[in-house]
C-alpha cells in the first residue's frame, strides 16, 4: 500500500491515529473470522444431516415408486415457507422454520387408499428439500462473509498496519533529522557570533 507521505506533524498524528483504529479493529476482525469459520461448519453439518435424512426418506419410499404414477398431480402444493432471519457474528443468515402446503379437497373413496399417507410423505420431502436449500444459502451466505473478513484481515495485517508503521517511521526520523539540522545550524551560528565577539 502506498502512502502519500507529507514530512510534517499533522501528518504523523494523521497516520498514528489510523495505524490505532486498525490495530484496535483488528482483533475484532480475527474473532470474527474465527467464529465465521466455526459457523460454515456446522452449516455444512446441517446441509449433510438434511440430506442425509432426505436420502434416507427418498430410500425408504423407493420401493413404492410405481405407485406415485397414480399420486394426483396438483393435490398438494407449498402455500408459503417460514423462514427466520438471525445474526450469526454481526451476518444475516435464512433459519428454515416450517412450509405450509395447501391441499386439494379430494375424495377418500375415489382415491387409493394410501393417498392421505402419500401426502404427508411429499409434504415431508418439499419440507427437506426446501430445508437443505435454505441450509445452502445459509453455507453461502457465512462463506462469503467468512472470505471478506479473512481478506479484510489480511489487508489490516500484512498490508495496512506494515504500511502506516513504515511511514510514522519515515516521519519521525525525518522530523529528528530536521530539529538536529536546526540545532546543529544554531551551534554554528552561536559559535560564529561569540568568535565575532571576541575578535
Amino acid at each position: 500500500m502506498a502512502l502519500k507521505i507529507q514530512y510534517n506533524k499533522i501528518a504523523l498524528q494523521r497516520f498514528q491515529k489510523e495505524l490505532k483504529v486498525r490495530e484496535n479493529a483488528l482483533p475484532t476482525l480475527q474473532a470474527k473470522e474465527a467464529a465465521l469459520r466455526v459457523e460454515v461448519k456446522k452449516a455444512k453439518y446441517e446441509v449433510d444431516r438434511v440430506r442425509k435424512q432426505l436420502d434416507e426418506l427418498q430410500h425408504d419410499i423407493s420401493a413404492t415408486h410405481r405407485l406415485w404414477a397414480e399420486f394426483p398431480s396438483g393435490l398438494a402444493k407449498v402455500k408459503d415457507v417460514m423462514i427466520d432471519i438471525k445474526k450469526i457474528a454481526g451476518v444475516k443468515t435464512p433459519i428454515f422454520r416450517h412450509a405450509e402446503f395447501e391441499i386439494e379437497p379430494f375424495s377418500l373413496f375415489a382415491m387409493p387408499s394410501w393417498i392421505p399417507r402419500g401426502i404427508e410423505l411429499l409434504k415431508q420431502i418439499v419440507s427437506l428439500r426446501i430445508e437443505e436449500e435454505v441450509a445452502r444459502k445459509k453455507v453461502d451466505i457465512l462463506e462469503y462473509a467468512r472470505k471478506k473478513t479473512t481478506q479484510k484481515v489480511n489487508l489490516y495485517e500484512k498490508v495496512q498496519i506494515p504500511a502506516f508503521n513504515e511511514a510514522i517511521l519515515k516521519i519521525k526520523r525525518f522530523l529528528e533529522d530536521e530539529e538536529n539540522l536546526a540545532k546543529s545550524s544554531q551551534k554554528i551560528l552561536k559559535n560564529k557570533i561569540a568568535a565575532a565577539e571576541a575578535a
